[in-house]
């Protein structure tokens, strides 16, 4: 399977489990209500707990109604692409079925080529770990298999042992980031602070 087939999967409404730039997700279209709702059943997901998208640029976050101010570009364009995930605030409805009424969602530019081609064919997609809530993440397709039978489609990059991305809060006014995880990347967010 190559890049644009998985990317028009996406984009039309399926899940699929994929490397991302830290580990394997399961991922579906962040514009796709519906595939976002599978998503969430699919992995046991808390209901309540928002899902990270992954974007090709800063303009995809003009997507979801989000008005970035001119500091929270600054540190964006010192700090992306990267492995680290950005909360920022998002008080649209129409966003409701993804930010579940906490009016954030968190966002990350990755790095990774072959990743960033499928996002800029099939738009913003969703890609937490690929595992049911409270298991382990999935390190190969053969461990995702177990987690999701057949109701994804898979494409595997051998075992993945990445570590999750570093989340960082851009909500608050005071114009510092707040680090809400410690994960891969961090020396960056370290310069930043």
């Amino acid at each position: 399977m190559n890049f644009k087939k998985i990317a028009l999967l996406l984009r039309g409404g399926a899940i699929g489990v994929i490397p991302t730039d830290t580990i394997y997700g399961i991922c579906a279209s962040a514009l796709d209500k519906k595939a976002v709702q599978e998503v969430y059943k699919l992995r046991r997901r808390n209901p309540q707990k928002p899902m990270i998208i992954l974007i090709s640029s800063l303009k995809d976050i003009n997507k979801f109604d989000i008005d970035l101010k001119p500091w929270q570009k600054r540190i964006l364009q010192r700090i992306w692409p990267g492995k680290i995930s950005v909360v920022l605030k998002c008080a649209s409805d129409k966003f409701f079925y993804l930010h579940r009424g906490t009016k954030t969602l968190a966002f990350r530019f990755p790095k990774k080529r072959e990743l960033l081609k499928i996002l800029k064919l099939s738009g913003p997609i969703i890609a937490p770990s690929a595992n049911l809530e409270g298991h382990e993440p999935a390190q190969s397709i053969i461990q995702a298999r177990k987690y999701f039978k057949n109701s994804v489609f898979y494409y595997g990059k051998g075992n993945l042992f990445g570590k999750p991305s570093t989340l960082i809060d851009l909500t608050r006014k005071t114009k510092k980031i707040k680090v809400l995880r410690v994960g891969a990347d961090y020396k960056k967010v370290q310069i930043e602070r």
